[in-house]
């Protein structure tokens, strides 16, 4: 990918500037203002799809509900993906740029406003209704692609690059709105969305790689993504406030009222610690061809977050008595997604250094055995607030490594990686 020059007009304009790429080595490139704006449009998409899944997983519906959130989840961190690369190569900042990112926030939540009739119907299980998160995507890209336009006409350089993103997402839209009047049986559906998912992740490799790519910056993009993680890790505090209001309200305050509060702040600390040992910035600003599965595992390790979320919401319904499951489901809720996160962010880690580091895999297992011990413990007949607390513990295992050896191993493995 080239190196270019910096656009002729940076920060507030009063008229348009001229969309000729940012440098990709810009120094001291951050996160703007208005990004930090079009994020806070995810804190209702994470909550939105966090609370249908904590709804159907209480009323025993883990099936439907793991392939709805699946589903719900990648349309969310889709829409986020497409902006932010976007922008991390050609922010204006100009009045047009603004006006399209607000187009895409409109999006946004139209996209969020559609995932309760969507979670609804996969869970009636004949039709899935993903009708009104289609046309969230509609507006989100009617603005994307004028963007892409912009830039082709005015950065010749990228010109390829920018016409073949805006070829592959009016393509793709295009049968994602042909899918969605066809109105197909869930299976039909089923069958045809992933070669659609194909699509939509294939077209950034294939502009990328196919000519001479957009001019993103690696540090910008790591600390974007990193400030997504932290939007995600609050559906994490979200769902403790919800949940515990809800317990508190019809039962008063009890031990297993606190306990799910500190269960609810001691993961999303420690999910967050754990998150920032990945030396992202500094790797991909030296290896950026691997930035593609670095950001797309990310869709996993964001699904994991929210759906820790919805686990303690979980554990409040069933503290409340009002849940279909019991103790073992609870647990199994909070822990399977705390399970998922640490094994992505280490497959992750692994991938970025291109090592394998023995003191890292032992802290992975027993992280992995504190999680596994929670769900015996809870099909043993434990207390829900006991398998809380060790599952809480998990990621402290990570912490407390890194703190104490890791850090040095991962201080040599980045000085290896950037040889």
């Amino acid at each position: 990918m080239s190196d270019v020059r910096a656009p002729e007009t940076h920060g507030l304009s009063h008229r348009l500037g001229r969309m000729n790429g940012r440098n990709p080595h810009e120094p001291h490139r951050t996160a703007t203002p208005l990004e930090l704006l079009f994020d806070l449009t995810f804190v209702v998409a994470f909550a939105q799809a966090g609370a249908q899944l904590a709804h159907l997983v209480a009323e025993d519906h883990a099936g439907p509900a793991i392939g709805a959130f699946a589903f719900a989840m990648f349309a969310i961190c889709w829409a986020w993906i497409n902006f932010s690369w976007f922008a991390s190569a050609y922010d204006t900042d100009d009045w047009f740029y603004r006006l399209t990112t607000m187009v895409q926030m409109v999006g946004v939540v139209i996209l969020a406003l559609g995932l309760p009739a969507m979670f609804h119907s996969l869970e009636a299980g004949e039709h899935l209704d993903n009708r009104v998160m289609v046309a969230g995507y509609v507006v989100m890209r009617v603005a994307m692609v004028a963007q892409w336009l912009r830039a082709a006409r005015q950065d010749p350089d990228h010109r390829r690059t920018a016409l073949s993103y805006a070829a592959f997402i009016v393509g793709a839209q295009a049968c994602w709105v042909l899918l969605a009047v066809a109105d197909p049986p869930t299976a039909a559906f089923f069958a045809i969305a992933p070669l659609l998912f194909l699509v939509e992740l294939g077209g950034p490799i294939i502009a990328e790689r196919t000519s001479s790519g957009t001019p993103w910056h690696a540090h910008h993009i790591a600390e974007r993504y990193g400030l997504l993680t932290i939007i995600a890790l609050g559906e994490v505090v979200f769902g403790t406030v919800a949940s515990v209001s809800a317990l508190v309200e019809s039962q008063g305050w009890s031990a297993e009222a606190m306990i799910v509060v500190a269960a609810g702040i001691g993961l999303a600390f420690g999910l967050w610690w754990n998150y920032f040992i990945l030396p992202s910035g500094p790797i991909l600003s030296r290896h950026r061809n691997r930035a593609f599965a670095w950001g797309y595992v990310h869709i996993v390790m964001y699904a994991a977050i929210a759906a820790t979320g919805a686990g303690l919401h979980v554990a409040a319904y069933v503290i409340e008595g009002v849940a279909e499951i019991g103790t073992l489901g609870a647990i199994a809720a909070v822990a399977v997604p705390v399970l998922i996160f640490s094994v992505t962010l280490f497959g992750l880690y692994t991938y970025l250094v291109q090592e394998f580091d023995p003191f890292h895999i032992a802290l992975l297992a027993a992280t992995v055995l504190l999680l596994a011990l929670a769900i015996v413990l809870a099909a043993s007949g434990a207390s829900l607030g006991l398998c809380l607390i060790l599952v809480t513990l998990a990621p402290a295992v990570i912490v407390v490594g890194f703190e104490t050896i890791g850090h040095r191993h991962e201080a040599a493995a980045l000085e290896r990686a950037l040889r």
